[in-house]
């Protein structure tokens, strides 16, 4: 794709063409336009579609998100909001250079992995899964965007073991918090569940890069309403407060008004 934009940087592109150096079909292209994503540069009076460097670099970022698992309509939401190319780019660059970090993380563990089955020595657990372990890597950049992801993995990766481990810990402790309170039936705007809620909220701004951190209350705010309805909507959050995840949205919900 980048040679394909050096060689014509002026010219017009036919979507046959572009579809052949984006490996896409030209149906896909067809799609894009139909949704408002990618629209041609202009088209022809017998239908053909044509596409400058705008539309090329605007495919580029499109693809390099597909490739996140990103969904088309947030897609179009994070372009249209940072619709500096270069800097967006720039970002993408970050994001590709942490994604090779996280590969050849995955490649040492699984290369520990062989050492271990071929030794017969145990497996450092630590080390068996490091570079795996991203699951809510999509949500982060869907909700508050590439550097908010990019702060929050740099921050992580810069701790020691010891000191990933500990972050862990509270998190799991803070789980255990949230289901005690839930299941003894205390009422989620009571002094203990809003006194969970503030440790709770104090946990999220401790980490750099999410929105809690900037010190922006409004902001603030938003994010912690979002992540509320995210433990009772999404299982993959639900299921780290076991049944009490709506006693935690209540309280969160609670705390943030004030």
């Amino acid at each position: 794709m980048n040679d394909f934009l050096s060689t014509n940087p002026g010219g017009a592109h036919s979507i046959s063409e572009v579809a052949r150096a984006a490996g896409v079909s030209s149906r896909t292209l067809r799609h894009y336009d139909h949704i408002g994503l990618l629209h041609p540069s202009w088209t022809a009076d017998n239908g053909y579609r044509f596409y400058t460097r705008h539309e090329l670099v605007r495919l580029q970022r499109i693809l390099l998100m597909r490739q996140l698992g990103l969904k088309l309509e947030t897609i179009g939401e994070i372009i249209d909001e940072h619709q500096d190319e270069i800097s967006a780019l720039q970002t993408h660059i970050t994001e590709l250079w942490n994604q090779r970090t996280a590969l050849d993380a995955q490649i040492n563990a699984l290369r520990h992995t062989i050492q271990s089955l071929r030794s017969g020595e145990s497996m450092n657990v630590d080390q068996a899964f490091d570079g795996f372990n991203e699951q809510y890597k999509d949500e982060v950049v869907a909700r508050w965007g590439q550097e908010s992801y990019v702060k929050s993995d740099q921050w992580w990766r810069g701790q020691s073991k010891d000191q990933q481990a500990a972050q862990l810990q509270q998190v799991k402790d803070l789980n255990e918090k949230w289901i005690q309170a839930g299941r003894s039936g205390i009422d989620p705007t009571g002094d203990r569940a809003q006194q969970i809620a503030a440790e709770h909220v104090a946990w999220l701004n401790s980490i750099p890069g999410t929105p809690g951190h900037e010190g922006d209350e409004a902001q603030l705010r938003q994010y912690v309403l979002g992540l509320a309805e995210m433990y009772v909507a999404d299982e993959r959050f639900a299921k780290n407060y076991e049944d009490q995840a709506p006693f935690v949205k209540a309280s969160l919900e609670r705390f943030m008004q004030g």
